[in-house]
């Protein structure tokens, strides 16, 4: 069993969590694309934050921290998603069946659905984009939650933003 959480700090977490709740279960929902997986994502990662509280709330930024948090298990689900679809994709291939990727040409339909093209995008391609336009988060808060450098942040949103105006059109 973990340590004892006093209950000013438990006041201060259930605070957080009004504040936040809202926010992470959005951002696990731009990121993954899952809406009905977002709400666990968010409540797995305030979990997770509840059991670190003593560090989170000494954090210069607890919110960029608990952003950092989502984007690590929303990371780790994108993941998982995309190698079961692989192992289901190999599995029911039919003999014969070439190599070519359904997803992989331009047969974009003429209109896609924003979500759908953010689904496209590489996990953190996504991630910039979301953080960056989404939360309006700067350059640099966006590298501080997914602790990547700030050249990452930059190359990675501009990149995904080309994808997805490819995707979804003029």
């Amino acid at each position: 069993m973990g340590k004892v959480v006093d209950d000013g700090a438990s006041a201060e977490f259930q605070a957080f969590f009004e504040a936040y709740y809202v926010e992470l279960a959005r951002l696990a929902h731009l990121l993954t694309g899952d809406a009905d997986g977002a709400d666990d994502l968010a409540a797995d990662a305030l979990m997770a934050l509840w059991h670190r509280w003593e560090r989170v709330r000494g954090a210069d930024h607890p919110a960029a921290y608990a952003r950092g948090v989502v984007a690590n298990l929303a990371r780790s689900r994108v993941r998982g998603a995309v190698r079961e679809r692989r192992r289901i994709a190999l599995f029911w291939a039919p003999l014969g069946a070439g190599d070519g990727h359904a997803t992989d040409g331009p047969d974009v339909p003429a209109v896609v659905d924003v979500r759908e093209a953010l689904r496209r995008l590489p996990f953190r391609k996504r991630a910039c984009v979301v953080l960056r336009h989404a939360f309006d988060l700067s350059e640099r808060d966006t590298a501080l939650v997914l602790g990547v450098s700030l050249g990452t942040v930059k190359s990675q949103t501009s990149r995904g933003a080309a994808e997805l105006q490819r995707l979804l059109g003029p």
